[in-house]
Parts: structure tokens; sequence; C-alpha cells
């Protein structure tokens, strides 16, 4: 039997329960979700199934991840909500494709975890699943395993093995709309110039679940814990002086004014920290980072494109401040010009949670 898996939280109690009803069935896993955004993410959800179906010793496949033909097929969609339309075509999408797959490798037999999930609709589902039934003789097998104590079983077993417990469906539709619901900023769609991993980035909870499989493997005692936190985003930010724009490396926790922007120039200079005259901008040398952080960078702007890791960076920055924290603009510059300088920092600060793995 080809089960189609959608994610490890839907899948591991699923794939548990057809494992119990169907002993003599041959069960291969089959991940194929190209609605999956953005790609970091995808891997993420991948990462995690994978380490489930080697916990229930079921072999995995992994689809195409074919984001550009998934796009096209929704598109007119895009504002639709949850269980609508759209969600309509991507079921037809992910059955189709997973039925052909069976087809492909020989089975009689298909089904999908996205069956348990809370955001799925069964019925229809149901409906496409049998219509492709009668379309190519491969049975589709539909079990509700999410009715009576099943979604609170579901619920044991996601915490039983430490696997990630996303939070939002999936494709970017759903996770524009969630977000804009919440009134929360879509830092899922964050991606530093720099590639620096940021604090509750989905690139950091990759990380954070490779330690986990890494953890297993060598079969060390481990914890996966909720933290509450100060989170930072840099969305733009530069400085200009004589009407152009210079390299700057603007540190983590910078926050303007409510505008955003500042006309500055130096006031005085203490301990190789330059002070502007208002908004409690710093500027440092990169001679100064260098010194703090024990790096040769050659420039400001090799700084930017590879730099510290971001707990290193907070480091550097309480070293300087004196303050772990303090919010006020601290920027690298190449060198420091008795000139007049214009600032444009547009970064958000807010509260948030994030995983740790202790």
């Amino acid at each position: 039997m080809l089960v189609h898996i959608c994610c490890a939280v839907d899948s591991h109690y699923f794939l548990e329960k057809i494992q119990e009803e169907y002993p003599d069935e041959k069960l291969i896993g089959y991940f194929y979700d190209p609605n999956i955004h953005p790609y970091s993410e995808y891997r993420l959800r991948y990462l995690d199934v994978e380490y489930s179906c080697k916990k229930l010793n079921i072999p995995l496949i992994e689809g195409a991840y074919n984001l550009e033909e998934w796009l096209k097929k929704v598109k007119g969609m895009e504002h639709l909500p949850e269980k609508g339309d759209r969600c309509t075509v991507c079921y037809d999408d992910r059955l189709d494709n997973s039925v052909q797959k069976a087809i492909e490798l020989g089975h009689d037999k298909f089904t999908t975890t996205l069956l348990i999930s809370p955001k799925k609709s069964q019925e229809k589902l149901e409906i496409i699943g049998n219509n492709l039934f009668k379309k190519t003789g491969v049975e589709f097998i539909f079990r509700d395993y999410r009715s009576g104590n099943g979604a609170e079983i579901q619920g044991l077993r996601v915490k039983e093995n430490s696997l990630y417990r996303q939070n939002y469906c999936g494709c970017l539709f759903g996770l524009t709309a969630q977000r804009e619901h919440q009134k929360k900023i879509m830092d899922e769609m964050f991606n530093p110039i720099s590639n620096q991993i940021m604090p509750k980035s989905i690139e950091e909870r990759l990380e954070l679940y490779k330690k986990r499989n890494t953890f297993e493997d060598e079969k060390k005692e481990y914890k996966i814990i909720k933290q509450k936190f100060l989170n930072y985003r840099l969305l733009s930010g530069k400085v200009v002086v004589n009407k152009e724009v210079i390299p700057s490396y603007i540190f983590a926790y910078s926050v303007l004014n409510n505008k955003g922007q500042s006309s500055a120039k130096l006031e005085f200079i203490k301990d190789n920290i330059y002070y502007l005259n208002r908004d409690d901008i710093k500027f440092i040398t990169l001679k100064t980072f260098n010194s703090f952080a024990k790096t040769n960078y050659q420039s400001t702007k090799e700084l930017i494109f590879n730099p510290l890791n971001f707990q290193d960076e907070l480091n550097i920055r309480n070293q300087i401040l004196k303050n772990p924290y303090d919010l006020s603009v601290l920027i690298v510059l190449d060198e420091v010009l008795d000139s007049k300088y214009e600032i444009y920092i547009n970064s958000v600060v807010y509260e948030d949670t994030k995983e740790e793995i202790i």
C-alpha cells in the first residue's frame, strides 16, 4: 500500500493505525507536497517525515517539488479560504500524483495522511480517492482516525516522539491569510542577504531538528522546550553620505525612531565608539569591530555578506554597548568621517516563542 504523507504531525499516528489494521501490507511512504512554501520549510517537513518513518520502519520515497506547476493549477484561487476550491485542487494534484506512483510501483492500494488533518476535508478526499479508484483500479483506503479520541492520541504521539509541530498548513496563501488574521509578521518568508540564521527562522528550526536526529541516533537524552524571547527583523536599512549610499553593517536589535530615518552628525568619540547627535545612533569602524570580534574582515561589504552567527553578533553588541537590553542603533562603517549622515532603518522588534533543545 502506498501512503501519501503530508507531514509527520499528521502521519505518525495515522501510519501506526494503518500498520495495526493492515499487518500483512507492505507500506511505502510517499512524500509529495509541492504546495509547501518556502523550500526551507519543505526540507524541514521532509526531514521530520524521514525521522518518523525511520522510527516506524517504513520505507520513504520523496516526490518531485514541482512548485511552479502547482502554482499554475491554483492560479486565481489565491485568496480563497482553507478547505475551499484551492485546497480541492491541491488534494486532486497530490492524490493523482500518488496513485500514479502506486501504479508505477505495482501497488493495488493507496491512501493519504491528509485524512487525519483537522484542516482537511475528509469528504472531498474520499470523493477524489474513490474517483481515482474507478479510473485506475487502485483501491483508495479511507480511514477516519481523527474521530473519537484520535486527535488526542495523535497529539500524544507528536509529543512522545518530539515531532516538528508546524504552525501553518503549508502553502504560501494559507500562511499569508493566517498571519494577516493573527496580525503577525510573516517572518517565514524572510531570508537575509547574508544568509545569517535568524532566531525563530525555519533555518534555525531545521538545525534544531537535525540535532534531534543526531541525539536519537546517539541515544542521548534530550528535551525540546519552548522559550519566550524578544525577536528582531531588519527589513531594510542604509547609510547615505553626500547623497551616496555607503557600505554599512547594521547590528541586530538596532531600532530607529518611528519614522525609520534620521539625519545626524558626529558629536563625540569615546573608546572608539562614535556617538551621533540624534536618536542614540552609534558608529564603529570595521577595525574596531575586528578588534572586538577577533576577526579579520577586509571590508564592511565582506562583513555584510559573511557575518558572524547571530549569537556571536549579540555578544559583540553587548561588549560594545555594555547593555544586553540596549536597542539603540549600532552600525559598522569602513571609516567614520566628520560629515552629515542620513540613516534609514526599517526594523521590527516583537515578542515571540521559539523552540530550544536541551
